[in-house]
């Protein structure tokens, strides 16, 4: 639930805090006074759009805080996203915070962590539902209607989408291949042709640049057998020869060593270069012995190496380039081999079709379910309204195409009184009624829906109500108060009666210490006693001192003892 709401250069309020309580609670005030501007201003915390509009002249900045219970099911994610420990004990309050600067831009956090309003917008569906007072409007459109039926019935739409979307492409794949034809069967001929000559040679990764080392060590071939012959015999084929001198060197200065031990380290270095010299003279004269090409194997070089140059030289690249392009026009082959091939693609249509199908049958199923259980509750609803007789209905109509919501649209049907045919809202339905059928759902969907959001906001949803009426609707929220916070924006005195809680909205001029004229302020104040019984009397727009007064305390004695609600 909504705990507190902190509003700071927001419009015409100046510095505000609300400490909200479970139950239900209203909102009164003289029209104009900013009562729904507490509403914008929980509605911008929680990331509806915002302007440099919203701040208030002379400030710099609009800042909005609201503070909630934080529900179990939104724990993790926001571990996940980073706004909290994964299991937090005790549990801590959620912290939403927006700001909005002079230039338009905005900033939010959540739980002091910078977050995206989209995010924003994630969080505010768990913990809040605001109907407003044009919500009657979205009872007129098939979409809104269908929404709030799969909400109910809990229809996967995700699902549903994600499945219409792959009949979509599946559709278009084939369409695509069946006008192009033509075009994709001379583009994969002679696709097929240069990698047909390719896989002839079948490069391997790292080839081109070992035939060329072989080739250079061929191509100098006498030249190596000849240095290494040279150095082969300056290091051992004559007594003159490197390995023979060291080791007149050593057996010399091993006699000298007897006598100065100091000449030990130097015969010592000098037998390990006797040692490295055999073993280079060993090395060298393996060379040597490895050394004569095989013809065969110089002849399977050389056509190797023409191959190579030969397809390079044909397809314009590099000899070290043909392997890279041989694997990029496979798979190249292999994608126009798919887009051509319209059994393949009618076998994927077919497969998209039937997920498809599965899910929009599911769905119609949910729908069906839930459609006559809300026709039922909403329909009684309405006899406690004024709207005695009434009957309410959800219609569905198949759909031409396959659409992203499914194989079925949706509408709302009415019939104001007893023995008329349900027709849809829109023909026959007036704006006082609308906006009853509104409050009708609205309370029908909230208590259909234990597990939904915490806190319910009516934004004079009432409007257009009133008499017998408006006293249904004040024991209606009062009773949804039971099980949920329920926040209400009213200009009825029946129904601000019958809150546990009553806020005053007030406008009026405050003088400011750097503007030399009074500007305009509104301001907050809780009504208990006394005070609130002045305020009904004046929402029942009567005398304070004379039958308003007494009618007021009526209302309010009568609010707080009965939350039934009958026909």
């Amino acid at each position: 639930m909504l705990r507190r709401l902190m509003i700071r250069d927001f419009v015409i309020v100046d510095a505000l805090d609300i400490e909200l309580a479970s139950g239900f609670t209203v909102l009164t005030g003289e029209t104009g006074a900013g009562k729904s501007i507490l509403i914008d201003a929980l509605q911008l915390a929680l990331g509806s759009r915002g302007d440099a509009g919203m701040v208030r002249e002379a400030a710099q900045r609009a800042d909005i805080s609201a503070e909630f219970d934080t529900p179990d099911a939104l724990l993790p994610w926001l571990a996940e996203a980073g706004f909290s420990d994964e299991d937090p004990a005790p549990l801590p309050p959620l912290l939403l915070r927006r700001s909005i600067d002079t230039q338009g831009r905005s900033r939010a956090w959540i739980n002091g962590h910078s977050a995206t309003l989209a995010q924003l917008k994630e969080v505010a569906e768990h913990v809040l539902d605001i109907h407003g007072q044009h919500a009657w409007q979205g009872l007129t459109r098939p979409a809104a209607v269908r929404g709030l039926i799969d909400h109910l019935a809990g229809v996967n739409s995700t699902h549903l989408r994600t499945q219409w979307q792959a009949l979509r492409a599946a559709q278009q794949a084939l369409e695509q291949a069946q006008t192009q034809q033509d075009a994709l069967t001379r583009e994969r001929e002679g696709l097929a042709w240069q990698v047909s000559e390719l896989r002839t040679l079948a490069p391997k990764e790292g080839e081109w640049e070992e035939l060329d080392a072989q080739h250079r060590r061929i191509s100098h071939a006498q030249s190596l057998i000849e240095s290494t012959q040279t150095a082969l015999q300056w290091l051992s084929d004559h007594d003159a020869s490197a390995h023979a001198l060291m080791g007149r060197s050593i057996a010399r200065l091993g006699d000298a060593s007897r006598h100065d031990e100091r000449l030990q380290s130097t015969v010592d270095t000098l037998l390990s270069a006797q040692s490295l010299t055999q073993e280079a003279i060993h090395e060298l004269q393996n060379y040597l012995d490895h050394a004569e090409a095989d013809p065969a194997e110089l002849q399977a070089l050389e056509t190797r190496l023409s191959a190579w140059m030969g397809l390079a030289r044909r397809f314009r690249r590099a000899p070290a380039d043909l392997f890279a392009l041989w694997q990029q026009w496979e798979q190249e082959l292999s994608q126009l081999e798919q887009s051509a091939n319209l059994e393949a693609l009618e076998a994927q249509l077919a497969t998209a079709q039937k997920n498809y199908t599965a899910a929009a049958k599911e769905a119609t199923g949910l729908r069906l379910a839930c459609a006559p259980l809300l026709a039922q509750q909403v329909t009684a609803a309405m006899q406690t309204l004024g709207m005695t007789g009434g009957r309410f209905e959800v219609a569905f109509e198949p759909e031409a195409q396959p659409q992203a919501h499914g194989q079925e649209s949706a509408q709302f049907l009415v019939a104001g009184h007893a023995g008329s045919t349900p027709r849809p809202l829109a023909k026959v339905a007036s704006g006082g009624e609308l906006s009853r059928l509104a409050l009708a759902i609205a309370t029908t969907t909230a208590q259909a829906n234990p597990e939904g959001a915490a806190t319910l906001i009516f934004d004079e949803i009432d409007s257009g109500v009133g008499g017998v009426v408006a006293d249904t609707v004040g024991r209606l929220m009062k009773r949804l108060g039971m099980n949920r916070q329920v926040l209400a924006v009213t200009h009825l005195a029946q129904v601000a009666a019958c809150a546990d809680h009553h806020f005053v909205v007030a406008k009026g001029l405050h003088s400011h210490e750097n503007q030399g004229s009074p500007v305009t302020r509104s301001e907050i104040k809780a009504m208990e006693g006394p005070p609130r019984i002045a305020e009904i009397a004046r929402m029942l727009g009567g005398d304070h001192l004379g039958t308003s007064l007494a009618h007021a305390e009526q209302l309010l004695s009568s609010g707080k003892v009965s939350t039934a609600v009958t026909p």
